[in-house]
């Protein structure tokens, strides 16, 4: 992993990196933190939660959705995401889904930095522990 701008690389950045991209869920910074602590025990999640924002603002990892439970991306390229509103799951969408063409017109005078795409759900798990949930029907039911 290369050093984030002005920051000196640290095996606890190496290993969190290394950790969170290789998961295909998206972690909050305390399940990561779990994680973690099989490999360093000694690590603290104030450590955690301080690497995660620096790899974030370095554009080495993606930060998703609002909120106190925010959960992070070890895939940095921009991508869709869908959240469950029940449990709070995140997955990858595949196909990769482009933002809409907008004109000057539609910007209103904003600078555009980026785009998000999330869809909001009830996940597999969710709606199979309870089908009345939302009026959802249980995978495979439909």
């Amino acid at each position: 992993m290369n050093a984030p701008s002005g920051q000196r690389a640290s095996r606890q950045r190496e290993v969190i990196l290394r950790e969170l991209c290789g998961l295909r869920c998206h972690p909050t910074a305390d399940e990561l933190y779990d994680r973690v602590r099989k490999t360093l025990p000694r690590i603290s999640l104030g450590t955690v939660y301080r690497n995660l924002e620096l790899m974030t603002e370095n554009g080495l990892i993606l930060k998703l959705g609002p909120g106190e439970r925010r959960r992070f991306d070890g895939n940095a390229h921009p991508h869709p995401h869908v959240r469950c509103l029940a449990c709070g799951r995140v997955d990858d969408i595949a196909p990769e889904l482009e933002p809409p063409a907008l004109t000057d017109a539609d910007l209103q005078g904003y600078q555009i930095i980026g785009c998000t795409i999330e869809y909001t759900g009830i996940c597999p798990d969710c709606r199979q522990a309870s089908p009345a949930f939302l009026g959802t029907v249980p995978p495979g039911e439909d």
